[in-house]
């Protein structure tokens, strides 16, 4: 099987960041040029398999193996779009453009690259004779490695990525281990957690062990909102026959790249708190629940395009794997809406977090359905401790105690209340043609 380690990247000198960042620009270059061709002859009813020999022209900067994995790396994202049963998904894009800022990527073959871990753990990648040569480096580019392997195995290719948000040098370094190979930190005992799965409230987790925590939302959900807002109104000022921009495209960048970097921080920050926990088992909602309870069109906005559920059970249960943790989904149907106190779906009422109910019951609505949905899979029998609230400053989330009652609101409509609208803006079918 197939396994990631994720590290930081640091260069050693103001000069070794430059060359970086020279080698990384130009390999964005090399895509956008062959991206182009390759589209031009899309929309001429042309193969985009015979293209110019980029590799060549890439030589002297990254080098043979460095331009040819690139090169491969576009390959696949073609053959991903020929191959895809999804007409809407649209056509591989541009890596930024040279007015804007290219996205600064390097893609280096198992064989290209040495990393040697430990006190002062270092990474070497290849630079092209032409650089090296205008740079007097006399070998390899040697870089710092922040971080520790997860992972010990065969590697495979390796991908740095320059991350805005962070300011920092991020690499992902698959690796091949065998089936067998121990986990990471087997959890110490054999209790559960059901996790209730939404957008205002983006996780809401109930433990065996007595434990809650809250993971919120809402305010993400707003700038996600508000950039797709934004996206909708830039494109319905294009002319005629455009479909985007070099502005869309960089607010589609920056608000898949936020909600992903949220998204792989959390599922890390929840999974580390269970496996203290003793968790083996995390019971997570299907995803027919999900649509059939938030039917509206806002909710099903946040379902699919900001909460992107399918692609954040995969991160959830690669993240577990890590720690030994194992998913299942169950039926959570009606958890949202029974009351604990008496058992009635009918006599709710749901208003944004507070769950009320006829029989005088009120609690937050999110950490009761994590509860219930616990408790439809396995015995409670530990008193709830207090909650803990968990907040995402755009790097890591934070806590704080959150009381198990909320004060009385008014009520509205006796159905889950959905919030939030989303504004779903038009796909990108064609992308644009900017300066490579």
């Amino acid at each position: 099987m197939r396994r990631t380690n994720t590290f930081e990247v640091v260069p050693m000198s103001e000069t070794d960041e430059e060359l970086l960042r020279r080698v990384m620009d130009a390999t964005a270059s090399l895509w956008n040029e062959l991206t182009y061709e390759r589209r031009q002859q899309f929309f001429d009813g042309e193969t985009v398999w015979e293209t110019e020999d980029y590799r060549k022209r890439y030589i002297g900067v990254l080098g043979s193996a460095s331009a040819q994995q690139a090169i491969r790396k576009n390959d696949q994202a073609w053959k991903g779009f020929f191959d895809s049963d999804e007409p809407d998904k649209g056509l591989p894009g541009y890596w930024g453009n040279e007015d804007g800022g290219r996205e600064l990527r390097w893609y280096g073959r198992n064989d290209q690259y040495t990393i040697q871990w430990g006190d002062r753990s270092r990474l070497e990648i290849p630079v092209g004779k032409d650089l090296k040569d205008e740079y007097g480096l006399s070998g390899r580019l040697r870089l710092e490695v922040r971080g520790e392997p997860r992972w010990d195995g065969k590697q495979c290719q390796l991908e740095i990525q320059y991350d805005e948000q962070r300011g920092q040098f991020r690499a992902n370094q698959p690796v091949e281990v065998a089936d067998s190979h121990p986990r990471l930190g087997t959890p110490v005992a054999d209790e559960s957690a059901a996790l209730d799965i939404g957008a205002n409230n983006l996780v809401a987790c109930t433990t065996t062990t007595g434990e809650q925590y809250l993971y919120a939302g809402r305010d993400q959900f707003e700038r996600f909102r508000s950039t797709t807002q934004e996206i909708a109104r830039l494109q319905s000022k294009l002319r005629d026959g455009r479909y985007t921009s070099k502005r869309i495209r960089r607010l589609y960048r920056q608000r898949t790249k936020r909600r992903d970097h949220m998204q792989d921080a959390l599922t890390r920050d929840l999974m580390q708190r269970l496996h203290e926990q003793g968790v083996s088992t995390v019971y997570v909602g299907a995803l027919t629940d999900i649509l059939e309870t938030h039917w509206s069109v806002e909710s099903n906005a946040k379902t699919h395009n900001f909460w992107a559920f399918g692609a954040f059970i995969d991160r959830l249960e690669t993240t577990a794997e890590e720690f030994g943790i194992g998913v299942v989904e169950r039926s959570e149907a009606w958890t949202s809406q029974e009351c604990p106190q008496c058992g009635s779906t009918e006599r709710t009422t749901r208003h944004r977090d507070t769950l009320t109910c006829e029989c005088g019951f009120e609690g937050h609505a999110d950490l009761v359905a994590s509860k219930t949905f616990l408790q439809r899979q396995t015995t409670v029998a530990r008193p709830m401790a207090r909650p803990v609230r968990y907040e995402w400053n755009d790097h890591e989330w934070s806590g704080m105690s959150h009381p198990h009652e909320r004060s009385k609101v008014a009520r509205t409509n006796p159905q889950v209340a959905p919030v939030g609208e989303g504004a779903n803006a038009r796909r990108d079918p064609t992308g644009g043609i900017p300066r490579l």
